[in-house]
C-alpha cells in the first residue's frame, strides 16, 4: 500500500493544529513530524512538547524523523509523545542494533533513515529487525530542497535487497517530492512519500488529493 506522509515542517506553525486536521480529511495516512537538534543537522525545529500538543488533533499515525545526535537518549519520551514510527539515523546512532531493539522493545514500529551517500551496506545485518527504512533523498536539515536524481538507483537497490530476503519493509522517501516526481519514485520501490512544500503551499486539502490520486 502507497502511504503519503506530509513533513509539518513545512507547515504554518501558528495554524499547526487546524492544517494537521486538514491533511488528516484529506486523507493522508502519516503525519512526517521531522525532530531536528542543531546537531546532527545545522537547524533546530521541535521536540516533545509539539508533538504531545498536536497528538489530539488526528489519529493518523505520528511517523517521527529523529534527526539527532544519540537518539537512543530520547526514545520513550518521544514513544510518549505518541510517536507511532520512530526513524533514527544510521549515522547518528553509535549502537544502532541496540536502539532499533530499544525502539521494537517499546511497541512502535522501528526504521532507520540513510543520508544520501550512506551506502545500504549499514542496514545489512539489521535490515530483518526494521518495519521501514527512510531513504533521504536531499541532504537532510532544510526543506524546499530538490531530489538527488542518483536516489533513484538507490531505491531501486534497497527495493531488491528487500524482496530478495523476502521482507515485507516499507521504502520512504523524504526530500525534493513533488506531484510532477511521485510517479518515478513509487515506480523505482518506494511505497511511503514524505512531501512539504508540495503539500502546505496552497490548497492543502487538494494538494493531499492530488497526490493520492497519482499514488494509486
Amino acid at each position: 500500500m502507497n502511504c503519503l506522509s506530509p513533513s509539518i515542517l513545512a507547515a504554518d506553525f501558528s495554524r499547526l493544529g487546524e492544517q494537521v486536521a486538514r491533511i488528516d480529511e484529506a486523507g493522508a495516512q502519516y503525519v512526517h513530524i521531522d525532530v531536528m537538534d542543531g546537531m546532527f543537522v545545522p537547524s533546530i525545529s521541535f521536540g516533545m512538547p509539539l508533538i504531545r500538543s498536536i497528538r489530539p488533533c488526528t489519529e493518523r499515525i505520528f511517523d517521527v524523523h529523529l534527526m539527532i545526535e544519540e537518539p537512543s537518549r530520547y526514545i520513550k519520551e518521544f514513544v510518549d509523545c505518541g510517536a507511532d514510527i520512530i526513524t533514527v539515523h544510521a549515522e547518528s546512532c553509535t549502537h544502532l542494533d541496540r536502539t532499533i531493539e530499544e525502539i521494537r522493545g517499546l511497541g512502535v514500529l522501528a526504521s532507520v533513515a540513510l543520508n544520501p551517500a550512506t551506502d545500504l551496506g549499514v542496514l545489512e545485518y539489521v535490515l530483518p529487525k526494521l518495519d521501514m527504512v527512510l531513504i533521504m533523498t536531499v541532504n537532510p536539515g532544510f526543506g524546499g530542497q530538490k531530489f538527488i536524481p542518483y536516489s533513484l538507483d538507490k531505491i531501486r537497490a534497497l527495493r531488491r535487497m528487500i524482496e530478495k530476503r523476502g521482507l515485507k519493509t516499507d521504502i520512504e522517501v523524504d526530500g525534493g517530492i513533488t506531484l510532477s516526481n511521485v510517479r518515478e519514485i513509487l515506480d523505482a520501490g518506494a511505497n511511503v512519500i514524505v512531501s512539504g512544500s508540495a503539500v502546505f503551499r496552497g490548497d492543502i486539502g487538494q494538494n493531499v488529493r492530488d497526490f493520492l490520486q497519482i499514488m494509486k
